[in-house]
């Protein structure tokens, strides 16, 4: 079994308001993250970590079907979040890791990082132009090292230590996030340049 985590606990200081609300194509960003995973049959169950703002992205982004857990300590960084969604994770043999604020990564990008994941590495992630993003698929083994994260640093050092099958996905994909309104801006081009293109 395969959980999808979405991280989505931030305060979005940069943005002004919370980010995963804003709108993209007319829904909040967040519903962009959590239909891609949706559209890979191979993940269940899905968890949203919540944390700013919980009740008020709850109200109004498509979480039905969708299981939430909220990191309580949110304030303290991504780890916070990391550690939430570990433990709502549960029985799961593996976890793949995204991002709320990266609404243009596809199930396309998924399901290769998904398919490198089968070797025989603790971990598999995307890489765009060489460099680390997500997703990330963290097996079961690394549970534990997880869950001790603290801080506002991600799982980059652990994966090295142990090693990270990386999947090259910039051909498939942007990563880019979303931390001020000008990113939004730029990723309502993208997403159209990318529409006329496909």
């Amino acid at each position: 079994m395969i959980a999808g985590v979405i991280l989505a606990a931030g305060g979005s200081t940069r943005f002004g308001s919370p980010k995963q609300l804003a709108e993209l194509r007319g829904r909040p960003l967040l519903d962009h993250a959590v239909d891609a995973i949706r559209s890979v049959p191979a993940i269940d169950p899905i968890v949203v970590v919540l944390g700013a703002e919980a009740d008020r992205i709850r109200e109004r982004a498509d979480l039905d079907g969708v299981e939430v857990a909220i990191a309580t300590d949110w304030r303290e960084g991504i780890a916070a979040s990391l550690r939430a969604g570990v433990e709502a994770a549960g029985e799961a043999d593996a976890i793949l890791i995204t991002l709320g604020d990266q609404p243009l990564i596809t199930p396309q990008v998924i399901a290769a990082v998904l398919d490198r994941a089968d070797g025989p590495r603790a971990a598999a992630r995307a890489t765009f132009g060489g460099a680390p993003g997500h997703p990330v698929v963290v097996k079961r083994s690394l549970f534990a090292e997880l869950a001790e994260l603290r801080g506002d640093s991600g799982a980059r050092e652990l994966l090295e230590a142990h090693g990270v099958a990386a999947v090259e996905c910039g051909h498939l994909a942007s990563a880019h996030d979303v931390d001020t309104p000008e990113d939004l801006e730029a990723i309502v081009g993208r997403a159209s340049e990318l529409e006329a293109s496909g």
